[in-house]
């Protein structure tokens, strides 16, 4: 019974990291081009992908709690940027291009930001999304 118990708990930790490594296409529509602006407010630093949170005026005059996700943090410092080059305009009004999740939540997967003071960082070339 403890073998069986402990094949299980292998299976639900095996999933949980299937989840959290998906196929960019699987998850996101590359037909679905977004664009918000709002304000930056929190920078997640994190593998497998760096995240920004980002609250912009909904379409009904609320507030909408946008997440993107991008690319690795290695990726970033590989093009010379860190947590910080990022981090430095949280409270800031910020503008995200990317792509919409499938489901149709405030989810996106980030390719550009233009931060407040007109400087913009292209994180996936125009067109082209990775596959993870």
């Amino acid at each position: 019974m403890k073998y069986g118990s402990f094949v299980a708990f292998v299976a639900l930790i095996a999933a949980g990291s299937l989840f959290a490594h998906h196929s960019t296409t699987a998850v996101f529509d590359m037909g679905k081009k977004i664009q918000v602006t709002g304000t930056l407010n929190r920078v997640e630093w994190i593998n497998p992908h760096i995240s920004i949170y980002v609250d912009a005026k909904g379409e009904h005059g609320g507030n909408d709690a946008w997440h993107f996700e991008g690319s690795p943090p290695a990726w970033f410092r590989r093009v010379g940027v860190n947590k910080n080059d990022i981090a430095k305009f949280q409270g800031q009004t910020i503008t995200v291009e990317g792509v919409r999740a499938k489901d149709g939540t405030l989810y996106g997967y980030l390719q550009k930001i233009t931060f407040a003071d007109g400087s913009s960082l292209e994180t996936v070339p125009a067109g082209q999304i990775p596959e993870k």
